[in-house]
């Protein structure tokens, strides 16, 4: 169901704010192409928020140092959600306020879900670095395939796609049997679960714990998994170092823990002390935050300089990503003729970028080489198996 109705009582609530400050609600800048973004900056899940903002804004000063859009400048407006879905709408009303004509969409599903659909609503074009739900860009079925959102496109794989790689990679080894650990009422963990699931080979049986809600006492599904050798999470790193911190001792030090985009700066995580660990822990990737050549170690070089090494993920560099993606298919266009020029309305920008992104344009950056997307927004790279720590010895 659309949220029109949340949608216009947050711009309401703006234009009552606006009004004190003489700023007509949803006027755009004409002097600068306003980027928005909704994410968790304050919060459990600020790490990843952090890192996007940090990466985001990295990449729009360096564009700008570097000329702009020929001459033209950008601007990121960040609001955070504190990974809280009711908080979107007012963000959303705010970035239309600021400006916006291009976003980077939320940060996280939930969040990510509503803002899909009140940007569907005004057609802005939005590219997320890491909202990996199957419907943040696509809500087809096999009972209605069509679009249902146009508008939405990811750099980071969609959940069915992490789940389907997941299962390809796990399918290559020498496993009979293995261990699932996941969050039966998140989107984002169910997501990853039943693309793997339908993609794990037969032969491989399951043992499987769920959990719901924001409890971190796992004795029962420890009790569940702990004779697994291989144990694949697809959660986020919270849960999934609590796991790993009550069953340190329980399940067998060779055992492997793998997971996907929601591991990202769990050796990060407050509290958690990953070498007190023993088993080995890895994740499904896009990005080598320990590469030393090439796009990725360029970026790290750049980003542990300016902002430390706490923050570092895939959450940012496929932020920084997303932000020279926008500018190199704004780019392309404006040379190939499109009117392009701030102060536009962000719909007919959003058709002009869709016209790009579904027309063979590419990328290459820090987290693969010829990027491309489908229609449905979805994007087609390289994955990559990352050991975040290695096993003890």
């Amino acid at each position: 169901m659309k949220k029109t109705a949340m949608k216009v009582l947050a711009l309401v609530m703006c234009a009552l704010l606006a009004a004190t400050a003489f700023v007509g609600c949803g006027a755009n800048k004409a002097d600068t192409y306003v980027i928005g973004m909704s994410g968790p900056l304050t919060g459990a899940a600020a790490v990843y928020g952090v890192a996007v903002k940090n990466s985001a804004q990295m990449a729009v000063d360096e564009i700008n140092a570097a000329g702009g859009l020929d001459g033209v400048m950008f601007t990121l407006e960040a609001f955070d959600d504190q990974h809280d879905a009711t908080k979107v709408a007012t963000n959303y009303a705010a970035m239309v306020d600021k400006g916006m004509v291009v976003s980077l969409g939320c940060v996280t599903t939930n969040p990510g879900l509503e803002f899909t659909e009140l940007s569907a609503e005004d057609n802005v074009f939005f590219i997320t670095p890491s909202a990996s739900a199957n419907a943040i860009v696509y809500a087809g079925t096999e009972d209605e395939p069509e679009d249902l959102y146009t508008n939405g496109y990811q750099m980071c794989f969609a959940d069915g796609n992490q789940g389907t790689v997941a299962a390809d990679y796990v399918n290559t080894l020498d496993y009979t049997s293995i261990g699932i650990f996941y969050k039966s009422d998140d989107p984002y963990s169910k997501g990853i679960y039943d693309a793997f699931k339908a993609t794990l080979k037969e032969s491989i049986a399951t043992v499987e714990a769920s959990f719901v809600g924001d409890g971190l006492d796992f004795t029962t599904q420890i009790e569940l998994l702990k004779d697994c050798k291989f144990i694949f999470m697809p959660i986020y790193y919270t849960p999934a170092s609590a796991f790993m911190t009550q069953a340190k001792d329980k399940v067998a030090a060779d055992a492997i823990y793998y997971g996907c985009d929601g591991f990202d700066g769990i050796e990060s995580a407050e509290g958690f002390d990953i070498t007190a660990i023993p088993q080995e822990i890895s994740m499904l990737s896009h990005f080598n935050s320990k590469a030393t050549e090439g796009a990725a170690a360029e970026y790290i070089k750049k980003y542990t300089e300016k902002f430390g090494a706490e923050t570092l993920n895939q959450f940012g560099a496929s932020a920084y990503d997303c932000v020279y993606a926008i500018y190199n298919a704004m780019k392309e266009a404006k040379a190939e003729g499109k009117d392009i020029a701030p102060g536009m309305d962000a719909s007919e920008l959003c058709e002009i970028l869709k016209a790009k992104f579904n027309g063979g344009f590419t990328y290459s950056g820090n987290t693969g080489d010829n990027i491309t997307w489908e229609s449905t927004g979805y994007v087609n790279k390289t994955a990559i198996a990352f050991v975040i720590k290695e096993a003890n010895a």
